[in-house]
């Protein structure tokens, strides 16, 4: 008896020890557990650790919890400008209501997909190609929008969606470069001329401060011609104006007063002269010069002469000579 009673209880332990396995169930730290008894929805949601179910009667559906990193395939438009190209994002997203996703989607994740490739689709169409590359963060925002309005229904939080890549045609490439070589040249020859009128500007009234003072000008022609000079590469030819040459003989000559410098002039020398030769009656030129130099030479030059007596008056004709 005891013997039956023995081997009763090593059975009723070994049915208990078969059933505690199969009923056992591990629910991991990022998971929660959805239990559904006999297709109905039975309690609230397992979390994480160890916990029973019936093995026959229950059945236990996990759902992660954590981020979901899911790529969308790259998708082809034509945006509004007309032009085509190809986008292709990525979706972050996390399941914050295990039930309802379990309950109110088939998969979640191949819904989020779907919806993510639509919403693109959209967003390419309604944008211009300008936005789709300079301003992806207001488009960003609107794909975020787009697809956290029905995810919400799924238990699912978009955490973010950005746009990876946008590819464009190659002549569409081609286009874009030249627009944008035009564009830096167009701002190089702004920039070149700004330049050249500030030089013009800084020139003037260098030329003014020149022109107050002409020796600055043969100055700096000395600097250039150093600076020409230094490399010696090449022949230099240095034009020599008469300006210069003409400094360079007033700095020769030594200072004399008015009067002296008037009477060693040529042309009155040679004047005076000629008056004292044709007051004089003679012919022979003065070789003297101090003599024409002095001024009492020259004032008993121009002496009037004596009074010659005068000749008698011829005959008239017709008339027997006087005696």
């Amino acid at each position: 008896m005891v013997e039956e009673l023995l081997g009763a209880a090593a059975g009723v332990a070994a049915v208990g020890l078969v059933y505690v396995a199969a009923a056992a169930r591990v629910v991991k730290q990022y998971e929660r557990g959805v239990i559904l008894r006999l297709g109905r929805l039975r309690g609230a949601v397992r979390e994480p650790g160890f916990t029973l179910i019936l093995p026959a009667v229950d059945r236990l559906h996990k759902v992660n919890m954590q981020i979901v990193t899911m790529p969308v395939p790259a998708q082809e438009g034509i945006t509004r400008d007309n032009v085509t190209v190809r986008v292709d994002a990525v979706v972050y997203f996390q399941v914050v209501d295990a039930a309802a996703a379990i309950i109110n989607v088939e998969d979640y994740r191949f819904a989020v997909s779907q919806m993510a490739q639509t919403s693109l689709r959209s967003i390419i169409g309604k944008s211009d190609l300008d936005d789709l590359l300079s301003n992806r963060e207001k488009l960003n925002q609107g794909l975020e929008l787009m697809l956290d309005s029905p995810a919400i229904g799924w238990g699912v939080q978009i955490d973010r969606v950005e746009i990876k890549d946008v590819s464009l045609p190659e002549s569409m490439k081609r286009s874009m470069a030249r627009q944008a070589e035009a564009d830096r040249e167009r701002r190089a020859r702004v920039i070149n001329a700004d330049a050249e009128l500030q030089a013009s500007k800084k020139l003037a009234e260098a030329a003014h401060q020149m022109a107050d003072a002409p020796s600055a000008l043969q100055l700096r022609l000395l600097q250039t011609v150093m600076a020409v000079a230094a490399e010696k590469n090449s022949t230099l030819v240095l034009p020599i104006p008469v300006e210069l040459l003409r400094f360079l003989e007033r700095g020769a000559q030594p200072p004399q007063d008015h009067t002296s410098r008037a009477t060693t002039e040529p042309a009155a020398t040679t004047e005076s002269a000629a008056l004292a030769e044709s007051a004089a009656g003679e012919s022979a030129a003065v070789t003297d010069p101090a003599a024409v130099a002095d001024p009492a030479a020259i004032e008993e030059f121009l002496e009037p002469p004596a009074e010659l007596p005068a000749e008698p008056p011829a005959d008239p004709p017709g008339q027997p000579p006087l005696k």
